[in-house]
């Protein structure tokens, strides 16, 4: 199969889409879908694989569903995995295309089984094979084209090497090899320390929801980790430059460029600065809190879900076509013998 428009990429339902999901990925996809074709996943079986709240898992994940939407995701374009079990059932094929000794090496699995067992949980089969299903989230679509940070390239390049074995194994150049799709993304950093990603796994305090109330996300700001005193050195320090990136990262040009006039001439007050963010933050969420206002009665949210299994049953019959044709190739029974 020859190189195509297909655009895929995956996100786990956590419920809140905060920060750095947002600037990190979601405006990406948005814009993407002006020139590719997209599917974008809601990967609930992947939310498995370290301790969850099981009675929230299905709760988070039409939440999440929603703030996608109001963030300009088309519905037509997302996907709930578990309403595609043909994931998992190319998941299985594929472990049998992938050595133990490869996922042991994968560096999330390293730093994700060490933070388990810190916590005294167990590590689970799942932490270690989810690479594996990732692969096949990615594969079962013949997806082109993978929008990916530098932190996922390793889980990409294993997703090249399933397929280019697989096609080995079968004799046929069956899967194509999809190719990272690298874009400008803004790095958010935690506000209470910058020097970490934004991340709900950290903490209330570190991370913003984008859809949080004005008052608490500019309190959020206000408290942002910086320096003491004014900055007047050309050292620019790691919370002061977060505070700057999300500037940018809300297209805030005028505002950018005053304050960071401020900071080259050493006379930039940081609360000043907090002040300037928070503004132009919020201004900037505005319109999408609207657009998930419009989810808020119960009618409102029962048609998205339908949207969403309509979508998701569409978009399962690619990956059907697919599991069927790979069943044939691997000498697996297909509902056709």
């Amino acid at each position: 199969m020859g190189k195509n428009n297909q655009v895929l990429s995956c996100i786990q339902p956590t419920g809140h889409l905060h920060l750095g999901n947002y600037f990190g990925a979601v405006s990406n996809w948005v814009d993407l879908q002006k020139d590719y074709d997209c599917i974008y996943g809601v990967v609930d079986y992947h939310a498995m694989t370290m301790p969850y709240n099981v009675k929230k898992l299905r709760n988070n994940t039409w939440e999440l569903i929603v703030n996608l939407v109001a963030s300009g995701i088309k519905p037509e374009n997302i996907f709930v995995q578990s309403l595609v079990p043909e994931h998992a059932e190319l998941g299985w094929i594929f472990n049998c295309f992938c050595s133990y000794g490869r996922l042991t090496n994968m560096t999330q699995f390293k730093d994700k089984s060490q933070d388990t067992e810190q916590k005294g949980s167990f590590i689970s089969a799942g932490l270690l094979d989810y690479p594996v299903l990732q692969a096949a989230d990615i594969l079962i679509y013949n997806a082109g084209y993978v929008p990916v940070g530098k932190d996922q390239e390793q889980h990409l390049e294993l997703s090249r090497e399933i397929a280019q074995r697989f096609n080995h194994s079968v004799g046929k150049e069956y899967f194509v090899m999809p190719e990272p799709l690298y874009t400008e993304t803004p790095k958010i950093r935690s506000t209470a320390d910058p020097t970490r990603k934004m991340s709900k796994s950290a903490g209330e305090k570190h991370y913003i929801n984008v859809f949080e109330e004005e008052d608490r996300i500019r309190k959020q700001i206000r408290s942002a980790v910086t320096d003491s005193g004014e900055s007047t050195s050309d050292e620019m320090s790691a919370g002061v430059s977060n505070l700057f990136e999300i500037l940018a990262a809300c297209k805030a040009t005028e505002t950018f460029d005053s304050l960071m006039g401020d900071f080259k001439n050493g006379v930039l007050q940081y609360g000043h600065l907090k002040e300037g963010v928070a503004e132009e933050l919020v201004k900037f969420l505005a319109p999408l809190k609207e657009r998930k206002a419009e989810f808020s009665d119960k009618e409102a949210k029962r048609e998205l879900k339908y949207k969403i299994k309509q979508s998701s049953e569409q978009i399962r019959k690619k990956a059907q076509k697919t599991v069927g044709e790979v069943k044939e190739l691997v000498g697996l029974m297909n509902v056709k013998f």
